[in-house]
């Protein structure tokens, strides 16, 4: 009689935090430096965008939305503080902030915008349409998978 064997489960190499890091810097050098010309960095074009197009957000609904933590979201505003870009106020108590983009800051986000495109343009011209699709569809399944899985994450 044969011995009885289980199946051996893929090993796989490498860390997935380390890889999917140097993406992200590769990517976020080509976008900061595509977005120099209007003084901005690429988080920061995403946290005016995000605030140019929602009414005031509470802090902590902002730092959901970015998938940042409070920390982070705060240490990211505060440039944008300081050119009059976006500006907090008290929300419904004294203890909700809530951050909304001003009308300098809307500006500065819609003189980002082409040069924001234009990084785009490229990104989607290096790695083709369809493996851009193909990444914004593996990373939005694998939010959601790593979010359902890890409930209590600090987030």
């Amino acid at each position: 009689m044969a011995p009885v064997t289980s199946p051996i489960a893929p090993r796989i190499a490498g860390c997935t935090a380390f890889r999917l890091r140097k993406l992200t810097r590769r990517l976020t050098q080509h976008y900061d430096a595509c977005l120099a010309p209007a003084g901005l960095r690429v988080t920061q074009y995403s946290l005016l965008s995000m605030l140019a197009h929602n009414p005031p957000l509470a802090m902590a609904e902002l730092a959901q939305r970015m998938e940042m933590d409070r920390t982070t979201l705060t240490r990211n505003l505060q440039p944008l503080a300081a050119a009059g870009f976006v500006e907090a106020m008290v929300g419904a108590d004294a203890r909700t902030r809530l951050v909304t983009a001003t009308g300098a800051g809307r500006d500065a986000w819609g003189e980002a915008r082409p040069l924001w495109r234009r990084a785009q343009n490229e990104v989607n011209a290096a790695l083709g349409m369809e493996g851009v699709q193909d990444l914004h569809a593996l990373l939005d399944v694998s939010l959601e998978k790593f979010a359902a899985a890890t409930p209590n994450a600090k987030r």
